[in-house]
């Protein structure tokens, strides 16, 4: 996966986790098994219930998805109704969220961090990136991840 400012990285295991980077990927080579890429914009997100509504949408959950972080972990940690490989999700427009619900951003980050431990405890690729081109948040930078 390329994304710009930040060069090209391989997708394995031990890249697992959350990142942000100056802008979303560019192009993502398909490995063998595929892709799973996401993009889900959080643009105008500013509570819990459209965040949790909009990863909805994007990963298209099923029916038994319940509309809270429990769930969102178990739906996240769970993905068996998708395509099999690694799974990069591109979060953008985060900023309306942190700003107005900064104690459930938090949350957030700290799920998407535990799914993505849990994935790579499984063998199982698991990546997030945030579109951060201010540098905002505390994260890694993706061009920064090492092997």
């Amino acid at each position: 996966m390329s994304t710009d400012g930040a060069g090209d990285q391989r997708l394995d295991v031990a890249r697992c986790g959350v990142y942000r980077a100056a802008a979303g990927p560019r192009r993502a080579p398909a490995p063998a098994g595929g892709l799973d890429l996401v993009s889900i914009s959080l643009a105008g997100v500013a509570s819990k219930d459209a965040l949790l509504e909009r990863f909805a949408a994007a990963l298209a959950f099923p029916d038994w998805f319940g509309g809270n972080w429990d769930a969102l972990e178990d739906c996240l940690g769970d993905l068996s109704w998708r395509a099999d490989g690694p799974r990069v999700l591109v979060i953008d427009g985060f900023e309306a969220l942190q700003a107005a619900a900064r104690d459930d951003f938090r949350v957030l980050l700290d799920l998407l961090a535990d799914v993505a431990d849990h994935w790579s405890a499984q063998g199982c690729v698991f990546c997030v990136i945030f579109v951060d081109p201010g540098r905002r948040l505390g994260l890694r930078t993706w061009g920064d991840a090492s092997a």
